[in-house]
């Protein structure tokens, strides 16, 4: 119904956004990574849009690229997971990395999203493997992804030398892993500082 929408920013607080379009002010919801590519108030800016009707109520979602708007439409349809859910899943990570993550099968990554349980992250999985078959992914977002989880594998494997379970070492990973971490020593460290 609404595919694109281009106006001036009248006010923007996170994930709520006010929209002039020629006198006519639309209210959307962008997810983060949307919201920080937003310009300041005042400014133009140019958003595909996905509007959703359902009996209580009719909302209007804005995305900086068209990849972003068709991986939101894609996820909605996944049993369990609504528009709330496909905002919070795009304001945790860009579609690059969460084709990676369902490439890789890395469910620690998709419960790192709040609201996203381990059985919502499984039937993501499941149900998004061919969605995001043919879609590239960017070289330089591979091979972080690739060093993060060669990372997080070798520090399970030390925290097990220790005499950690596996399955208690990779809980111990998954909550300390961090964009900040460049090292398995790193990480070791802050999963044993956390445990203690």
């Amino acid at each position: 119904m609404i595919g694109r929408l281009q106006g001036t920013v009248l006010s923007k607080q996170a994930p709520d956004l006010l929209l002039d379009v020629q006198g006519v002010g639309y209210e959307l919801l962008v997810p983060l990574n949307t919201f920080f590519e937003i310009p300041d108030i005042g400014e133009t800016v140019t958003l595909h849009t996905h509007f959703v009707v359902r009996e209580d109520v009719q909302q209007l979602y804005g995305f900086s690229q068209l990849a972003e708007r068709a991986l939101f439409r894609d996820l909605i349809k996944v049993n369990g997971v609504g528009p709330k859910m496909g905002l919070a899943i795009l304001s945790g990570m860009s579609v690059d990395e969460f084709v990676l993550c369902v490439r890789k099968d890395d469910i620690a990554a998709l419960v790192k999203v709040p609201g996203v349980g381990k059985k919502t992250a499984e039937r993501l999985l499941i149900e998004m493997r061919d969605k995001v078959a043919n879609i590239k992914v960017g070289e330089a977002v591979e091979k972080a992804h690739s060093v993060a989880q060669d990372i997080g594998l070798e520090a399970e494997s030390a925290l097990t030398a220790l005499g950690y379970r596996p399955q208690d070492a990779a809980k111990m990973v998954s909550r300390v892993a961090d964009a900040e971490i460049t090292s398995a020593e790193q990480l070791i460290r802050a999963a044993l500082k956390a445990k203690a």
